[in-house]
């Protein structure tokens, strides 16, 4: 991904001069993969540019709501969405998840949460923000989604391949079943770096598939990732 100012997408723009967290693959991912079944309430926590609230939108006709804790990546999120074609189905609030309060329960909410822990952080205070999980632990993502999610709810979260065990651990806790899961690897020589998880009040058999960003022997995007993705690239 390139560290233009946008990122033009086939159906929105986003503007990502200010947000320390630039369009990734990984927000991508998360978009593209998550199944929004005819959700009528979505929510998307830590929406750093929008990138995901958008793919919400132009995926569903859902009503989104995001949530963003830093002012300036929050001011940009509500640019993007302001320019938007879906801006009066999406709002934005500024301020800590944990702080967050709904009027409604939530069909869906999907995050691309900050997930590094005991590593050497930046001296930027944006992108630390963004990147590390000392403002939002796991814990607190899912407890806090959990009270906020309908009876028949989904969560999809993208998280580091490490993090899996924790997470089953969380979700079991909280009466919650992973019920779909991908390990995605860069390539198909190397191991699983990203997991896509989807989590559900409702218990079923869990769905696992492993998933490759590109192919090795030509370096190319996989026919997988590009079909995952083709209504949102413009290079697809």
């Amino acid at each position: 991904m390139g560290r233009n100012n946008f990122f033009q997408f086939k159906q929105f723009r986003v503007i990502q001069e200010k947000s320390a967290m630039k369009v990734g693959i990984d927000g991508v991912l998360l978009g593209a993969w998550a199944g929004l079944n005819g959700a009528g309430r979505v929510l998307d926590v830590g929406t750093g540019t929008g990138l995901v609230a958008l793919m919400a939108a132009q995926c569903s006709s859902a009503i989104i709501d995001a949530v963003e804790l830093e002012p300036e990546a929050a001011s940009e999120a509500a640019l993007n969405f302001q320019n938007s074609k879906w801006a009066s189905r999406i709002s934005l609030s500024l301020g800590a998840f944990q702080d967050f309060q709904a009027k409604t329960k939530y069909d869906h909410i999907l995050s691309n949460p900050p997930f590094f822990e005991n590593s050497p952080k930046s001296n930027d205070r944006k992108r630390t923000q963004a990147r590390h999980s000392d403002s939002l632990s796991l814990k607190e993502l899912l407890e806090k989604a959990e009270q906020l999610l309908s009876e028949s709810g989904k969560i999809s979260l993208i998280l580091p391949a490490d993090k899996e065990e924790r997470l089953l651990k969380l979700a079991s806790a909280l009466n919650l079943h992973v019920v779909r899961m991908v390990r995605v690897a860069s390539d198909e020589t190397k191991s699983a770096h990203r997991i896509l998880a989807e989590l559900s009040r409702v218990q079923a058999e869990l769905h696992e598939t492993t998933f490759f960003i590109r192919d090795r022997s030509t370096g190319e995007y996989s026919g997988v990732y590009r079909e995952l993705t083709k209504e949102f690239y413009l290079a697809f």
